[in-house]
């Protein structure tokens, strides 16, 4: 097989070379299709438990994604002045205009109601539909603000220096061009505050858009650098387009692939160019860098090719192959977006392999002598480097005891590092300090309670109340649509009990099942039991006590509010009510209010559900796991009432699941590559302790760059994650091709020393190569807007460094014998 595929190459460059770009046209084409994924949501598969929960609460609750808009004042005593609530005004009445935007929903000092009480009676007005002309109608507002918990740092911060707009959005997906309009409007106000636009949902989509431009500068910045390192060890344009074809084919077919397929770009998708050109680059440099030395001797082109392919075949298939493993394995994680990254990542490994046995010989034999003649100029390059690398050679011999101590102890050093690992993310941090959405977010989150949330879902098991309503109903002959909500069930069977009674009379059979009936609604309003909403108010107070929720807002804190108003307006009647009877009134005047379909987002009709709505000013998913901890610590020990049971929901929430999904399921695919790819260098070289030593390049860069980490400080996050694929792949490859040159000269010299004098000249200049134009290549990175770019391209960089430096000064070591032979 190996033989026909060189020999096609060999002999029909030109089918060769259309046949590639038929390809690389046709998939270039389907990229054109691109839709880009941002929604950590999609971290999880759609029947994933918690992701179908949290659905069904912002169903049930009709709960929206929000965008927060802030204002902060800018050298004034509080937001309380006439021309900064005028612009809170306009603002908020303009934005409602907005498309995509639920007008019904949204949240500022201009669309909410004040609850007061009127000579005994309640009073329902709104807050401040208009913006004050003085300082006292300002004044007024304050205090209305100041005695309603549910506003109080929430739509004013406590210092009263900032207010807040909470934009509800039909779609998540188009969080970024509401932005963008709502900046537009803040443009065109005549205020001199400083405005902000924060909340995951703006985060993520934001993210998108300038994941889409990054696509974009990253990949060819970095291609750019990395040919401009091949120019410099190999002086010849012609001759170094070659990788460079290869690696930007594989990238154009496999991302025309996947997105032709119909998967969507998400975070790890995006990086696919990224983590191909390196791999794809280099094979294609062990050939350029042995042709180059073996071609100086020998003009006879085809035969220099044939020798180089066929020197480098095997260990190029095997290191191809596991590269190819480290990446299939990450489709043992549960997370959709990384199980599409490494599979498609695995493909474009073994057809970048591929085209480099076929394209670049194709490729050398078009090019004419005249045109490699320059490659004598490679002498001058290379032989800085083997003026270097010889004594590399030598120290690993001379100073094997230091060397080996050496490396002992940083495994040492780097084993605790990753004991100081911490698992985290937040796809606000995704972007860098300085940018609009971190500032917005840290400058928010210092004034208000927060501007993350997280919904905690009381309910209890009504399977027996729904029995028993269906019982009823069948025994009575009532039609009724049985997947009505159950409460919605037994208040529609209640109206049709007692018209039929009505027209009857007297029926006792009819009485009987109304009485069940009322019952049975009684018990299905859990809600209304001020014992019940007691316990909802000491949950509250436990969310506070975890010291990472700012604000919680539930239906007890709606019911004190009003009951307050209806008793004396005073403060010492800011309570729960003693009876059913007392909540049910507050509840039903509470739906005389401007917004009465506030009471549903706490709620569900029936009062069977309720959600307390949590502001938390951290988004990390360290802190939510903690906060759900510190709960399930708190109802362990303080079991709720009637066999409630809680449940969380909302993003923050989720993103913790999914990282939780995403640790488990990474451990699982790295310690599984890991095996395979040892059971590999046990076959290809035919020796367990072959096999071993091969593996310590990988274990060693592996451990060493996760020690770095937890130094460092860095949060393990997904695309930390997914660098351990990488470092399999890169790592294996130079000992691999190290190892297996290193028998094949021992086997034609027959002595160690003369091995080794010959690994440290085009063998480890091969690899020194790869190692310098990866790890240089890839800086362009480094100033990439976007923090998962930066965070590859660093660790592309010390991947590269790490896995070279161990290979170089240790393998040698490794394989010379006691007795001075090589194993």
């Amino acid at each position: 097989m190996k033989e026909q595929l060189f020999n096609f190459a060999i002999n029909k460059p030109k089918w060769v070379f259309g046949l590639l770009l038929t390809l690389s046209l046709i998939c270039g084409g389907l990229i054109f299709n691109i839709q880009i994924d941002t929604d950590p949501e999609n971290m999880l598969p759609s029947d994933q438990p918690e992701r179908v929960f949290h659905n069904q609460v912002k169903e049930q609750f009709q709960l929206h994604d929000m965008i927060v808009v802030g204002l902060v004042t800018n050298n004034k005593s509080s937001v309380y002045q006439p021309e900064t609530l005028k612009s809170i005004a306009t603002l908020s009445q303009e934005i409602e205009k907005i498309d995509g935007v639920i007008a019904l929903d949204l949240m500022s000092l201009q669309s909410v109601d004040n609850i007061t009480q009127d000579n005994g009676a309640l009073r329902f007005e709104w807050l401040m539909r208009s913006a004050p002309d003085s300082i006292a109608e300002s004044e007024q507002i304050k205090a209305a603000v100041d005695r309603l918990p549910l506003f109080r740092n929430t739509l004013v911060s406590a210092d009263d220096q900032a207010a807040a707009i909470y934009v509800p959005i039909k779609d998540k997906d188009e969080s970024y061009r509401i932005s963008k309009e709502i900046e537009y409007l803040i443009s065109q106000l005549e205020s001199e505050e400083n405005f902000h636009i924060t909340g995951l949902p703006v985060a993520e989509d934001t993210f998108g858009f300038e994941m889409f431009v990054q696509m974009g500068i990253s990949a060819p910045l970095a291609a750019a650098m990395i040919f401009v390192l091949l120019f410099v060890f190999f002086r010849n344009l012609k001759f170094i387009a070659a990788p460079m074809i290869i690696a930007m084919a594989t990238v154009i077919i496999i991302m025309g692939l996947m997105i032709g397929m119909g998967f969507t770009v998400h975070i790890m998708s995006s990086m696919i160019p990224i983590f191909l050109m390196p791999i794809a680059v280099v094979d294609s440099v062990h050939i350029m860098s042995e042709f180059a030395d073996k071609f100086k001797n020998n003009s006879n082109k085809e035969l220099v090719i044939k020798q180089v392919v066929n020197a480098l075949y095997k260990p190029m298939l095997y290191t191809s192959l596991t590269s190819a493993i480290g990446f299939a394995s990450l489709m043992l994680t549960p997370i959709p977006p990384v199980q599409v990254f490494g599979a498609f990542v695995a493909i474009g490994i073994l057809l970048a392999f591929i085209l480099t046995i076929i394209f670049l010989p194709a490729y050398l034999m078009s090019l004419k002598d005249d045109a490699l003649k320059s490659l004598s100029k490679v002498q001058t390059t290379a032989s800085k480097l083997e003026t270097v690398l010889p004594k590399i050679g030598s120290a690993s011999f001379n100073y094997a005891k230091w060397l080996v101590t050496g490396f002992v102890l940083l495994v040492a050093l780097s084993a605790w590092g990753i004991s100081k690992i911490e698992i985290n993310d937040n796809p606000t941090r995704w972007f860098k300090s300085d940018h609009k959405i971190r500032v917005a977010d840290q400058v928010l989150n210092q004034h208000f309670a927060g501007t993350y949330d997280a919904y905690l879902v009381l309910q209890k098991d009504l399977e027996a109340e729904r029995t028993r309503v269906d019982e009823i109903i069948k025994a009575n002959g009532v039609d009724i649509n049985q997947e009505l909500p159950l409460g919605t069930m037994i208040n529609e069977a209640l109206q049709k009990l007692e018209e039929e009674l009505f027209e009857k009379g007297d029926d006792q059979k009819i009485e009987s099942a109304i009485e069940s009936l009322e019952q049975l609604k009684t018990n299905v309003a859990l809600f209304q039991s001020p014992e019940n909403l007691k316990a909802v108010e000491l949950v509250q107070q436990a969310l506070i006590n975890t010291g990472l929720v700012g604000k919680t807002m539930s239906l007890a804190d709606a019911v004190k509010t009003v009951t307050r108003e209806l008793k004396s307006g005073d403060d010492k009647d800011y309570r729960l009510p003693s009876s059913q009877s007392g909540v049910a009134e507050a509840l039903l005047q509470y739906q005389s209010s401007h917004r009465p379909h506030d009471l549903w987002h706490l709620s569900s009709k029936d009062y069977s559900s309720t959600v307390i709505w949590l502001q938390m000013r951290s988004g990390d998913n360290q802190d939510m796991t903690t906060i759900v901890e510190a709960m399930q610590e708190y109802f362990d020990k303080n079991p709720l009432p009637g066999n409630i049971s809680a449940k969380w929901a909302g993003k923050t929430y989720l993103n913790k699941v999914w990282q939780d999904e995403m640790v488990q399921g990474m451990l699982t695919s790295l310690l599984s590559a890991f095996a395979v790819v040892f059971i590999m260098m046990v076959l290809l070289f035919r020796s367990v302790w072959l096999g071993l030593i091969a593996m310590l390049p990988l274990t060693i860069t592996i451990t060493a760059i996760y020690g770095l980490i937890g130094w460092i400080g860095k949060d393990y996050d997904m695309p930390i994650a997914v660098l351990s694929a990488l470092t399999l792949g890169l790592s294996v490859d130079f000992a691999i091709h190290f190892v297996q040159r290193s028998r094949d000269l021992y086997k034609s010299t027959g002595s160690v020393s003369k091995t080794f004098s010959l690994m440290f000249k085009e063998p480890a200049t091969a690899i020194s190569r790869n190692a310098i134009v990866i790890a240089i290549g890839f800086t362009p990175l480094l100033v990439a807007p976007l923090m998962p770019y930066v965070t590859v391209g660093f660790f592309l960089a010390t991947i590269m460094a790490v896995s070279a430096v161990v290979t170089l000064f240790l393998l040698p070591i490794c394989l010379k014998t006691k007795g001075g032979k090589l194993l």
